[in-house]
């Protein structure tokens, strides 16, 4: 992908090149803006997460005009929780979900928004000089509207002064890729005392998996105390890549717009990863604020951004509750296996009830 000359002038400026800057910007041409993505670091970008998107967020994808190659993904048709000797497990009602390596989801992102002539400036600086200016390596662009996705630590909402309305505590995952065929076609959450471990497919030999605690002392070195069954399943097999990390927490702000200026992705709001959300809710914040820019009108993004949030921000809550205290974990597992129909509804509540994908595709990749 090469680095982009940015013009004068542009309806949308759009501040990071993450998965949710993509988005907003690819959400932005296809209502007909022209818009222009900056972002300081090389192309492609890659960070710790899970890798799963749930049926939603592969719907969302969708309307972002993108499909996943089934050679470079692997389809997942729900979820376990495995806590010692418990198991809880639950079909999605409708669709399937699919694992994906970030790098890949990133390449694919910045191949649509250059398909759709966004105009990417890699490795470029961005000063916000004005509301309808933006300094691009030093190149005046003048523009309409300044979007910023760049993550937790914002530079944007800073300069805007927006204050926070809720943290909850940063917690530390841990990513790594095991080349093994996956052993099962759903998404495993592995629980103990000391955080969870998620077990993702991401092709048809290649698995992710994602551990996140509440410090920062969490190794692969520790499966085996803390995540026996899952450190049986990997004992043969080879590790890809050195472990990667990154942050994650709960955290919402007063605002997400002001003026000529909105936030989507991390930079609005986030979501602790044990919800498994965060990319699907980037791609429903931009499929949103496209049409509120359009508009002209930036409230209806707004209200949108709200109630996107609310339910994985209850759904995080309950879930770290879960993680904090065993006996309530144990409890709630031994109900979900027992009455599996109530985990499917619990699930289907969770990740919305709309969605397009004919639960037979999934079936059939299998």
């Amino acid at each position: 992908m090469v680095k982009g000359q940015p013009p004068t002038q542009a309806d949308v400026v759009v501040l990071g090149g993450g998965p949710a800057g993509l988005a907003a910007a690819i959400a932005a041409r296809q209502v007909g803006l022209s818009v222009v993505l900056v972002d300081h670091a090389r192309f492609p970008i890659d960070k710790a997460c899970g890798e799963g998107l749930m049926p939603d967020g592969v719907a969302a994808l969708r309307s972002l005009g993108i499909e996943l190659p089934p050679t470079r993904s692997a389809p997942f048709r729900g979820i376990r929780f495995v806590d010692g000797e418990l198991e809880a497990e639950a079909a999605f009602a409708k669709g399937c979900g699919r694992g994906v390596e970030r790098p890949e989801l990133h390449r694919l992102l910045a191949e649509r928004a250059q398909a759709l002539g966004v105009i990417a400036c890699w490795q470029s600086d961005a000063q916000v000089m004005a509301s309808n200016l933006v300094a691009v390596d030093g190149r005046s662009v003048h523009c309409r509207w300044i979007v910023g996705a760049d993550g937790l630590q914002s530079r944007l909402r800073r300069h805007l002064e927006i204050a926070p309305h809720w943290q909850g505590a940063k917690r530390i995952g841990l990513r790594r890729h095991f080349r093994v065929a996956p052993w099962t076609d759903l998404v495993e959450v592995h629980w103990s005392e000391k955080g969870q471990a998620y077990v993702t497919p991401v092709t048809a030999d290649r698995i992710c998996v994602a551990m996140i605690d509440d410090s920062a002392s969490l190794r692969f070195a520790e499966l085996d105390r803390y995540f026996p069954e899952l450190a049986r399943r990997l004992r043969d097999a080879d590790p890809i890549d050195v472990p990667r990390g990154s942050l994650s927490t709960s955290a919402t702000w007063r605002r997400v717009t002001q003026n000529s200026f909105a936030l989507v992705g991390d930079a609005s709001a986030s979501v602790d990863a044990i919800t498994g959300e965060g990319m699907a809710l980037a791609f429903r914040q931009a499929l949103a604020l496209a049409p509120a820019l359009v508009s002209g009108n930036l409230d209806h993004y707004e209200k949108a951004h709200r109630r996107l949030h609310r339910k994985p921000m209850i759904m995080a809550r309950l879930l770290l509750l879960m993680g904090r205290h065993k006996r309530l974990r144990r409890l709630v597992l031994r109900l979900l296996a027992a009455q599996p129909r109530l985990f499917e509804r619990l699930l289907a509540l969770h990740i919305g009830g709309k969605n397009p994908v004919d639960r037979s595709l999934c079936l059939e990749a299998f």
